[in-house]
């Protein structure tokens, strides 16, 4: 187990009951959590799975892609627990729909909480990284970052911004300090052990036959947010059951 006794890490919380895993991921290796997001998304689920497994955790109200609530956030964590090591980018809003039916609004949404929220995370928090000479983050995305999908052009153009925004800030950064990743997801279902018959083809695919579960990337979300990944940066590292070796 890396042991990341004392670091302070927040992470910020959409709805699709990832976060609750990842928080308590890092609470076991000693991180206090601090939890950010709307008050629909799932960080109050997140901050109950930490504290119920006796760590540390709390959360705050934060619009994400508002930079007065993200500064806000930023100070009361820096008061409540101090110096802030590891940030995890982990909110995304999943979007599928033929090109010619997006609307530009819906266009617009999708940047603002996948792409513009990670920016400015990465902006504010990495201002207090830069101060201390030292911190990590990593930016969950998927494999879409990497390979098109029908009916997903917004949601492959989030993810392949975050990928690059990942790579060219590791190398402006990268001798302040502070080391910045990406964790690619494979399709992911919330429960081991559900039965979604509709997506037998889909595990056919996947080399490891089977779906994934955001458990599969504790150990290397643990590993990108300790000082033993000090030489990685910018890089976009998969956690897919083998499926972009198809590509």
């Amino acid at each position: 187990m890396i042991n990341l006794k004392g670091k302070n890490a927040i992470i910020t919380a959409d709805r699709r009951n990832w976060t609750s895993v990842l928080a308590k991921a890092l609470s076991d290796a000693g991180v206090n959590i601090t939890v950010a997001g709307s008050k629909n998304s799932d960080k109050s689920e997140a901050v109950d799975a930490v504290i119920e497994s006796g760590g540390n955790a709390n959360s705050i109200d934060c619009d994400l892609t508002d930079p007065k609530d993200i500064k806000n956030m930023i100070e009361e964590t820096i008061s409540s627990v101090g110096q802030i090591h590891i940030l995890v980018n982990n909110a995304h809003i999943p979007f599928g729909k033929p090109f010619l039916e997006i609307s530009h609004e819906e266009w617009d949404l999708m940047f603002d909480f996948n792409v513009r929220s990670i920016f400015l995370c990465c902006q504010l928090v990495g201002k207090h990284m830069i101060e201390n000479k030292s911190g990590r983050i990593i930016n969950m995305t998927s494999g879409l970052a990497e390979r098109g999908l029908v009916n997903t052009v917004a949601d492959c153009a989030n993810h392949g911004a975050v990928k690059q925004l990942t790579a060219a800030l590791a190398l402006e950064w990268a001798t302040q300090g502070i080391r910045v990743n990406a964790i690619g997801a494979g399709w992911m279902k919330f429960k081991k052990n559900s039965k979604e018959t509709t997506r037998t083809q889909l595990e056919r695919f996947i080399p490891s036959r089977r779906m994934g579960h955001p458990s599969d990337l504790s150990g290397l979300l643990r590993y990108l947010a300790s000082d033993q990944s000090d030489f990685i940066t910018g890089q976009t590292i998969h956690v897919d059951g083998g499926a972009l070796a198809h590509a």
